[in-house]
């Protein structure tokens, strides 16, 4: 195991490899992104982090991007090789790509994304799920 010093890294890359991002080449994307800062020799700049489930599999593949808070949908390994190139260049690329930025102390949507829900939302209806499902069993 490594402990890697971070006090040149600029930009911290978050690559979905949760099922359905890895049905729509999450892996792919992985390799692509991490070649693409290899071949620049910005391994100091830009480090990556291979995640599970990052809860926007309707936007799958996705790639997050921080400190900038930019959320990446539908990436590709081309694309994923553009969003190294743009951020190496100080740009923030791909803007028809982001699904939600951090602007303000929130994140907000691009109306590029899909709506989803709020994860409070999605815990009260599993919760109502589950008491249905054990009503039924009761009886």
């Amino acid at each position: 195991m490594s402990t890697w010093d971070f006090s040149k890294t600029k930009h911290h890359i978050l690559i979905c490899n949760g099922s359905s991002c890895l049905r729509k080449q999450g892996d792919e994307v992985t390799v692509a992104i991490r070649e693409e800062i290899a071949s620049h020799g910005a391994e100091d700049l830009i480090h990556t982090t291979r995640t599970r489930c990052n809860g926007r599999c309707e936007d799958a593949s996705v790639v997050t991007v921080y400190p900038e808070g930019n959320w990446y949908m539908n990436m590709t390994p081309e694309t994923g090789k553009n969003l190294v190139r743009g951020l190496l260049q100080s740009s923030t690329p791909l803007q028809e790509q982001i699904s939600f930025s951090y602007n303000q102390g929130r994140f907000a949507p691009s109306g590029n994304g899909a709506t989803g829900m709020l994860p409070s939302v999605g815990a009260e209806k599993k919760r109502a799920k589950e008491k249905a499902m054990a009503e039924t069993k009761e009886q």
